[in-house]
């Protein structure tokens, strides 16, 4: 009898060293996961100054996260972002106005050579079709969507909806967002004068979203339960669909510099580019290129 109670005992203490070791193993796995966090922002401990940043609308989220981390950890370091559309954020960092550009679209061989660009690629995106949740139309045919935007086609009711007028939404030139349609989509096809212009991704999205008899076309990364996404030829704009070649109407989001980046410059760009980085870019609905 004793001879089995000590065999009980033996084993229980077995189970509770067992125990403690997995705790044990698992505050220190936590910690070394803290550490590589915090590995990934030590850089930007011994910096200081500001880091000015323009262009691009849809890259706006993955700037403000990576900015705020980086002024959490140093806040000796201010970063300031604005939008503008590419063709602004191109221009800017190619006359020094600010240190990155960020651009939806692939600078053109002028630009690169003008402004001596240096260009980074940190995320794939697409350029998905829009309208508003209660419009039944959620297919339209590559043809159709060049008839829409061009006001060709003028009345939901061609098209399978209602008997209802279209509002067409589109963005101004200097968007990367409207150069991937228009070139994409569109073959680089007449835009109809009547067209309503807005500022961003977040403006179309929004202007979509109230207006029952509109269409637009936002970043896939920006669709949500607001508006409804229709499918391009039918290929619905997803990110699988993007990341899988399916979806036509894509493009790389772009961080641009003039010449090679140096000092606190480098060390943003750099950080887009670690595993935390490309964490942010895939929470904000984009395609890591890792």
């Amino acid at each position: 009898m004793s001879e089995r109670i000590s065999k009980r005992v033996s084993i229980i203490k077995m189970k509770k060293i067992t125990t403690v070791l997995l705790i044990m193993a698992c505050l220190i796995l936590g910690s070394a996961g803290e550490g590589v966090q915090a590995g990934a922002l030590d850089s930007f401990k011994d910096e200081k100054g500001v880091l000015k940043i323009a262009g691009g609308t849809a890259h706006i989220p993955v700037m403000q996260e990576v900015a705020k981390r980086i002024m959490e950890i140093n806040p000796e370091i201010q970063i300031t972002i604005a939008g503008g559309g590419s063709g602004v954020g191109i221009k800017q960092v190619g006359e020094g106005l600010v240190q990155i550009g960020n651009s939806g679209r692939k600078p053109t061989d002028e630009e690169i050579q003008k402004y001596n660009l240096k260009m980074f690629q940190w995320a794939l995106d697409g350029v998905g079709i829009i309208v508003h949740p209660d419009n039944k139309v959620r297919n339209l045919t590559k043809a159709q969507v060049i008839d829409i935007f061009s006001g060709k086609i003028d009345n939901w009711k061609l098209v399978g909806g209602p008997d209802k007028g279209i509002n067409v939404y589109t963005r101004d030139e200097a968007s990367g967002t409207r150069e991937v349609f228009w070139e994409k989509a569109l073959d680089k096809g007449a835009i109809s004068p009547k067209a309503n212009f807005v500022a961003s991704n977040g403006a179309m999205k929004s202007a979509i979203s109230k207006d029952p008899y509109g269409i637009g076309y936002v970043s896939v990364g920006h669709i949500d339960e607001t508006v409804a996404p229709v499918a391009f030829d039918g290929v619905l704009p997803t990110l699988d669909n993007v990341k899988q070649g399916k979806y036509t109407i894509s493009r790389g989001l772009y961080s641009n510099t003039k010449g090679e980046p140096s000092g606190l410059t480098k060390k943003f760009i750099d950080y887009l580019f670690t595993p935390e980085g490309q964490k942010i870019v895939e929470s904000n609905g984009f395609i890591s290129i890792k």
